[in-house]
């Protein structure tokens, strides 16, 4: 077929005899006789004006939908290749960075891609390096614990399937070999996992059990029934037989392994909200403390006395709602507690933000707070020195850290930043930046610091998607 044209010959037929004429043809008779009908050339048959038709349409209208839809797809499809070879190039120049850097790791291990961002003062970048160990891609975790000395660690979040039951997973930091722990029924979510110098773990657990797992045999060597849901646990510093639980009605309760009945004492907090952590440090006196957290901020417990409700830290009445606790171990001597604004609602129902002045939404990356340094002044006794601003959870009680750097006597303050989705350390007690390290595409659940009894320090840090563990050179 010829392509269509709107000038020129066109065809035409007879209707009588189905003759196909030129149309010019045609009209041309028509017009020569000046009359409305004519006789047809080929069969002798009359035909008039309105018997010619077209064997073409006169006129071909395209619609031009499609024909946009497809325009726009293909630009859309250059914009996708466009973001992923930007995307492909910075990934590209990310792995020759980290391959230079691994070049210059004696061991080969990578380090972490934000080394420190602002060195301490006096130009000396040998503070602290975060070597990245390992990643391990989890599905359900929530909590974990590091036992430095074994190299292993304890996670724990619900199995996937049907039953969803929740369970622990033994994960090797070197060979990636995993082992699966199911629990006791109905021991529910684990909220806090501490792993003893004596090979135990210990977990606190929603269905109001404290647990002791053997790590040599996976197995519940021994369980305590507590009268609420647990929150928080710990082992003590000085001996392998005290073990302790933060409630969620506030209390917190002592036990000794050697005795399976019950707690040795069971202390009411300064509230009924939740005592989401503990720590268990010893004092200059060499008698062990119990430094805990819920939302009305720090407190510290005499468990060796006859004290029987905790003091409130001085200084932490009005910063807003307490998320967070860390301590350098084993002395204490100082701690990090992390706040977000405390809501306050008026007489007319509406709400609004207290605690923190100015406190912003924002938008995707929680909330604006603050972290605040306390140094120990006496045996019970914390003075507030510092606080720097930080991105902070909008509704998960957070964990963060205190890393001793060997032989300088200083340290790192390590937190997960709701912004950067993974971790950021601070020297201490300046908090002056320090490094970020390499972040996550979800925000950090669960952030542990371990040391092995030779000396060798860990940092892993936990999402939904996946655990990394770094090794922390000095």
């Amino acid at each position: 077929m010829n392509p269509w044209t709107a000038d020129g010959e066109h065809r035409v037929s007879c209707i009588p005899c189905g003759h196909v004429y030129g149309r010019s043809c045609l009209e041309k008779w028509l017009a020569q006789c000046g009359k409305k009908s004519a006789t047809c050339p080929q069969c002798g048959k009359m035909f008039r004006q309105k018997n010619i038709i077209n064997l073409y349409a006169p006129e071909i209208v395209v619609p031009n939908n499609d024909l946009e839809k497809q325009q726009k797809l293909i630009e859309e499809i250059k914009e996708y290749k466009r973001q992923i070879l930007h995307q492909q190039r910075l990934i590209n120049e990310s792995s020759s960075k980290r391959q230079k850097m691994a070049e210059q790791s004696s061991d080969g291990a990578m380090i972490a891609e934000s080394l420190p961002l602002h060195r301490a003062h006096g130009g000396s970048s040998d503070l602290c390096k975060f070597v990245l160990q390992n990643e391990f891609v989890l599905d359900g975790a929530r909590v974990m614990g590091i036992d430095a000395s074994s190299q292993i660690i304890v996670a724990s979040g619900r199995a996937p399937g049907v039953s969803a039951e929740h369970v622990l997973t033994k994960i090797c930091m070197f060979s990636r070999q995993e082992t699966k722990v199911r629990l006791p029924p109905n021991t529910k979510a684990v909220r806090d996992i501490c792993i003893t110098p004596g090979g135990l773990a210990i977990f606190a657990s929603l269905g109001r059990k404290l647990s002791l797992l053997s790590m040599t045999t996976n197995n519940v060597v021994l369980h305590y029934d507590l009268p609420a849901p647990g929150w928080s646990c710990s082992g003590d510093q000085t001996g392998p037989n005290h073990v302790y639980a933060g409630l969620q009605n506030g209390m917190l309760l002592v036990f000794d392994t050697r005795q399976t009945k019950g707690p040795l004492h069971s202390l009411s907090g300064l509230s009924t909200n939740p005592v989401h952590t503990i720590h268990s440090v010893v004092d200059d006196n060499g008698s062990t403390n119990i430094i805990s957290a819920s939302s009305i901020g720090p407190c510290i417990w005499d468990v060796d006395g006859n004290e029987n409700r905790p003091n409130l830290l001085t200084g932490m009445e009005n910063q807003g709602v307490c998320i967070s606790l860390a301590c350098a171990a084993p002395s204490s001597d100082l701690i990090v507690a992390s706040f977000r604004p405390r809501v306050e609602f008026s007489g007319d129902g509406s709400a609004s933000q207290m605690g923190i002045s100015q406190s912003p939404t924002l938008s995707g990356s929680g909330k604006l707070g603050c972290h605040a340094l306390l140094r120990r002044t006496s045996s019970t006794s914390f003075v507030k020195e510092q606080i720097c601003n930080g991105n902070v959870s909008e509704l998960r009680m957070s964990k963060s850290a205190i890393i001793p750097c060997s032989g300088t006597g200083q340290h790192l303050f390590a937190y997960g930043d709701e912004s950067l989705r993974g971790v950021r350390t601070w020297r201490l007690p300046s908090f002056q930046l320090f490094a970020d390290l390499r972040p996550h595409h979800q925000p950090i659940l669960d952030l542990r610091f371990a040391e092995s009894t030779t000396g060798e320090k860990y940092l892993g840090c936990l999402s939904e998607e996946k655990l990394q563990v770094f090794r922390i050179r000095s």
